[in-house]
């Protein structure tokens, strides 16, 4: 999936088609939105036309399919579409259906792909927000399924399924792009075990079902109308289902998710979970920094003729905020073209914790370097006692370093400081230094 900005259908366009469980005909139309818009289905068929979001605490029931209510409004089998928008890279658009359900098509996510191909995807002025998984977050049911997502700089998905009595044992992986997922993800149809359909159809239920739209087993038989697309088509349609399922919790995606027997019950109790992540994460600080990107206190070059420290070891951006004399707040915005992530854990990038180190060093030299009589002046490291490294500092982040100082005497000053992203601590330590004149 490709960084940068958010993307949206480039025009109205629509697909007609028939309906998996009630039979029905059914237009589904894609209509551009506006950036952080997000997906919402809209049910042109009801009286003033109601909108549902695609979010995953609107999920209503889950067996078979995918479905989410706001009320009585209510809109069935979302996966195969929802999958095919974050396949192709679309962040905002309007779902408009005249029925609770979308066309099945050939029961595969490719008539959703060339439908969105028809339509255009246009980029957007607004940058795209991802969820960037930091921690490991796992569901487990008692039915064997097992799903994790692990930090990754891409959206991967690996899956195995399990069909009854070990039938059926496939694997596949892939990263997710707008390639991938045209060629390898979208044209995997779904499938069902006979005895599991069988009472259905005898109630006269999934009425839209047919050989042309699933693979159907029945026993050690695939009836099918053509022949499988892929010797692992099962396990790809159950990734295809998973990225719709995962749409649900909000944002792209980057993370590794290994899914054992996902179903759309563990999927979207994963995608819940995400969300709840996310949720915590903006919670944990309750009053968040206000980075005064236009005025900062003192900019780079001010703080340039302060520090004798040049690129790559000015590890201070600006300087956003000073109390009296004795505490000062720094900043520096990490990107990938930090010489530190080239060689540091190149495959998962991380910021030394030295370096988080020598940028409290620096921030407090400053403190120390506006005192009476401390210009032209250098601070040198005496030494950094109670060193803790709390969380990784990873490319994209926006460091905020604070310093305090509680000790001066003469040419040595002791300071405490702390860094952090997003109001959480990635490291702290207690600093002593020595000036020395130029």
């Amino acid at each position: 999936m490709a960084f940068g900005n958010q993307r949206t259908v480039g025009s109205p366009a629509s697909l007609a088609g028939t309906s998996l469980h009630t039979g029905q005909a059914v237009t589904l139309t894609l209509r551009p939105a506006p950036a952080d818009y997000g997906i919402k289905f809209r049910r042109v068929d009801l009286p003033d036309q109601p909108f549902i979001s695609a979010d995953v605490e609107k999920v209503q029931t889950v067996e078979r399919a995918t479905s989410l209510a706001e009320g009585s409004v209510k809109v069935h089998t979302v996966e195969h579409i929802l999958s095919a928008l974050t396949g192709m890279g679309v962040d905002n658009v309007i779902i408009e259906m005249d029925a609770n359900e979308p066309p099945i098509g050939d029961g595969s996510a490719a008539p959703y792909v060339q439908l969105i191909k028809q339509a255009g995807v246009v980029e957007q002025d607004a940058p795209r927000r991802y969820w960037e998984v930091r921690e490991a977050i796992t569901i487990e049911n008692k039915n064997g399924s097992i799903l994790t997502i692990l930090p990754s700089k891409k959206f991967r998905v690996s899956v195995t399924c399990v069909g009854p009595e070990n039938r059926i044992t496939q694997y596949f992986d892939t990263v997710v792009n707008p390639e991938t997922f045209e060629k390898e993800l979208a044209p995997a149809r779904t499938f069902t075990f006979y005895e599991d359909i069988k009472p259905l159809l005898e109630k006269g239920l999934i009425k839209g079902g047919s050989l042309e739209n699933a693979v159907v087993i029945r026993g050690d038989e695939l009836l099918s109308k053509e022949p499988m697309r892929f010797a692992n088509e099962f396990a790809r349609h159950k990734a295809m289902d998973l990225i719709g399922d995962l749409t649900l919790s909000g944002k792209p995606i980057l993370g590794h998710v290994i899914a054992i027997m996902p179903g759309h019950g563990p999927n979207t109790e994963l995608a819940l979970k995400i969300k709840n992540a996310y949720k915590q994460m903006q919670m944990m600080a309750p009053n968040p920094i206000n980075v005064p990107y236009g005025d900062a206190v003192l900019d780079v070059n001010e703080v340039m003729k302060l520090l004798p420290h040049r690129y790559p070891f000015l590890m201070v951006d600006r300087i956003i905020g000073f109390e009296g004399e004795s505490k000062c707040r720094g900043l520096k915005n990490l990107t990938m073209n930090e010489i530190f992530f080239q060689g540091h854990f190149p495959g998962h990038p991380v910021m030394p914790g030295v370096l988080q180190v020598e940028a409290m060093a620096q921030v407090a030299s400053i403190l120390m370097l506006r005192q009476p009589g401390n210009a032209n002046r250098i601070g040198y490291f005496m030494s950094a006692d109670k060193v803790k490294f709390r969380r990784p500092v990873v490319p994209g982040d926006t460091l905020i370093i604070e310093t305090e100082m509680i000790k001066m005497r003469g040419k040595i000053g002791q300071a405490i400081g702390r860094c952090l992203v997003n109001g959480q601590v990635t490291a702290e330590a207690e600093l002593k230094f020595g000036l020395q004149d130029v």
